[in-house]
C-alpha cells in the first residue's frame, strides 16, 4: 500500500541543519539526474511533423474526393439538363405534329363540306338559270314600255311648253306679277305688286321649292293665313294648275294686307 506524501515530513527531513555559512550545501550533495528532455522534445517534434503530414494528406485527399464528387454531380446535372431539353424538344415536336394532323383533318373536313355546299349551290343556280332568263326578258320588256311612255310624255311636254310661255305672259300681265330666281337650284321667287290698295308699289312675294314631286312654299312675305296657304298648295299638287295657284296666292296676299 502506497504511503501518503507528507509535506511537513519531507521538508523537515530534507531541511539542512542550521550550521554556519562555511558548511557545504545540501544541493551539492544531491546526485545528478538526466530526465532526457532533449530526446523527448526531438521525438515530439518528429511525431508532430508526421501528424501534420498525415493531416495534410488527409485534407488533400478529402478535397480531391470532394472536388471529384462535385464534378460528378455537375456532370450528372448537365446530363440530366440535356436529356430534359431533348425530351422537351421531342414533346414539342410530338405536340406540333399532332396539332398539324388535327388541323389537316379539320381542313379536309371543311373542304369536303365546301365542295358539297358549292355543288348544291351550282345545282340550285343551274335550276334557277332559266327562271332568271325569263325574268330578265320580262324586265327588259317593261323597260322598253316605260322608255316608250317616257318618250311620249317628253313629246307631250315639249308640245305643252309652246303654250306655257304665252300663258305665263298672260298671268304676269293680269296679276301684276314677275318671276325671279331665288338664288338656289329648283327654287323660284314670285313677286306681286298692286296688291295693297294704300300702296300700289308695295311688293308681296313667296318662294316655291320645285325640286320635289310635291311643290311647297318655303318663304312668304307678308305672312298669309296658314290654312289658306296649305289649301292652295295642295290644290296645285293635285291638278298642277299653276294659273289657279298664282291667282290663289294673290288673293291670300290681298287678305293679309287688308287686315
Amino acid at each position: 500500500m502506497a504511503t501518503l506524501f507528507e509535506p511537513s515530513l519531507s521538508t523537515s527531513a530534507l531541511r539542512p541543519p542550521l550550521t554556519s555559512a562555511t558548511a557545504p550545501s545540501m544541493a551539492d550533495s544531491l546526485p545528478s539526474i538526466n530526465f532526457g528532455f532533449e530526446e523527448l522534445r526531438d521525438r515530439m517534434a518528429r511525431f508532430t511533423d508526421r501528424f501534420d503530414e498525415f493531416i495534410a494528406k488527409g485534407r488533400k485527399r478529402v478535397l480531391e474526393e470532394r472536388n471529384q464528387f462535385r464534378m460528378n454531380v455537375a456532370e450528372l446535372h448537365e446530363d440530366q439538363r440535356l436529356k430534359t431539353h431533348a425530351l422537351s424538344i421531342l414533346t414539342h415536336k410530338t405536340t406540333t405534329h399532332t396539332t398539324l394532323l388535327q388541323k389537316e383533318a379539320a381542313e379536309t373536313s371543311d373542304l369536303h363540306t365546301s365542295i358539297t355546299t358549292l355543288t348544291s349551290q351550282r345545282d340550285a343556280q343551274l335550276s334557277n338559270r332559266d327562271t332568271l332568263r325569263h325574268a330578265i326578258a320580262a324586265i327588259q320588256a317593261q323597260i322598253s314600255q316605260r322608255l316608250a311612255a317616257q318618250h311620249a310624255y317628253s313629246l307631250h311636254q315639249q308640245a305643252q311648253s309652246r303654250f306655257n310661255a304665252p300663258e305665263l305672259d298672260f298671268w304676269e300681265s293680269n296679276l301684276c306679277m314677275r318671276i325671279e330666281g331665288a338664288g338656289q337650284d329648283d327654287r323660284l321667287k314670285f313677286v306681286y305688286t298692286h296688291v295693297d290698295e294704300r300702296d300700289w308699289e308695295r311688293e308681296a312675294w313667296f318662294e316655291v321649292d320645285m325640286g320635289r314631286r310635291d311643290y311647297r312654299v318655303v318663304t312668304c312675305r307678308p305672312k298669309v293665313e296658314a290654312r289658306g296657304l296649305e289649301r292652295v298648295v295642295d290644290r296645285l299638287n293635285e291638278n298642277r294648275d299653276l294659273g289657279m295657284f298664282l291667282k290663289g296666292m294673290r288673293e291670300l296676299f290681298g287678305e293679309a294686307m287688308s287686315n
